[in-house]
């Protein structure tokens, strides 16, 4: 399967800079070995935060 990784960056709300940018498989490898999610998965307000944690996403979530 072929990486699509222009693709994918247009899509990336992600406002730090690193090479794993567009490189979703990688992305999600780097940060699951952390204990965190991608920015993906944050609104764009939240992601400025560089706060990737579980924790977070579920507080962030939870509110509903």
């Amino acid at each position: 399967m072929e990486c699509k990784s222009s693709e994918n960056k247009k899509d990336c709300n992600c406002s730090y800079p690193c090479n794993k940018k567009g490189f979703c498989c990688e992305c999600i490898i780097y940060h699951r070995k952390r204990g965190e999610l991608p920015a993906c998965y944050f609104s764009e307000e939240a992601e400025k935060t560089y706060d990737r944690s579980i924790e977070k996403f579920i507080r962030l979530y939870n509110k509903n």
